[in-house]
């Protein structure tokens, strides 16, 4: 099966569930979350648990999304989150505009230091900005 890559993503994921161990290795959370993740029930339902507490923002649903080094296509790729991730959004800032599940915008989210997806994968109740702007 080939993968394509619609501008912050790889594309509607068509395997299995989010995998707790994955979510982990992609920093989605800590091993301590996913430790008392992996005691509740299989599927999204553990990972929102462990996410408790935070401010997090689930990705569209069935896209792994494409985490780049900066708020636009043509920065390089630094990893992929899962289908059914969810994501803390640290600041946003503006870049390449992008369409997605959720619209076009030209709103990057940063989700750890030099890591941003675009907005438009990240189901956060709102066509505009919901964290601080980015400074640069």
């Amino acid at each position: 099966m080939t993968t394509q890559e619609f501008a912050g993503s790889a594309g509607p994921d068509t395997g299995a569930a989010t995998d707790v161990d994955e979510a982990v290795a992609n920093g989605a959370v800590t091993d301590a979350a996913a430790e008392a993740a992996t005691d509740a029930t299989a599927g999204a339902a553990p990972l929102a648990a462990a996410l408790a507490g935070r401010t997090t923002y689930p990705l569209a649903p069935g896209y792994r999304v494409n985490v780049r080094q900066g708020a636009g296509t043509n920065t390089a790729l630094v990893r992929q989150l899962p289908a059914g991730a969810q994501v803390q959004i640290r600041c946003q800032t503006r870049g390449q505009w992008v369409a997605g599940p959720y619209g076009s915008s030209n709103i990057w989210d940063n989700i750890a230091p030099g890591e941003y997806i675009s907005d438009t994968y990240v189901h956060t109740g709102s066509d505009g900005m919901v964290a601080p702007s980015c400074m640069s």
